[in-house]
């Protein structure tokens, strides 16, 4: 039971359909060096943020863009094959395919 709330999150999320940001640059990425922790999809560009889910090495990202906060490059994110779940990682988790 516990399952079907974030379930129906994604859901809801996926039916909102953020496929992207008009006129922004977007570049497909991967997630790589992460391990058995899983990459931290944060809700903002820096550790304070709360963490929306954990991606596994392969994801497919779409990257919108970075910024630097306290010295760490963060990549603002969304997933490739539910675009509308977006948020920022650190760049040293992420490759080029």
């Amino acid at each position: 039971m516990r399952h079907v709330i974030p379930c129906a999150l994604v859901t809801i999320l996926l039916a909102a359909g953020c496929a992207g940001e008009p006129g922004g640059h977007a570049s497909r990425t991967v997630v790589q060096g992460a391990g058995a922790e899983l990459l931290k999809l944060r809700a903002g560009p820096g550790l304070g943020y709360n963490v929306i889910l954990g991606l596994p090495d392969g994801t497919v990202l779409t990257r919108r863009g970075c910024v630097t906060e306290v010295g760490q490059l963060w990549c603002r994110v969304s997933l490739s094959r539910a675009p509308a779940i977006s948020g920022y990682v650190s760049a040293d988790y992420l490759s080029n395919p």
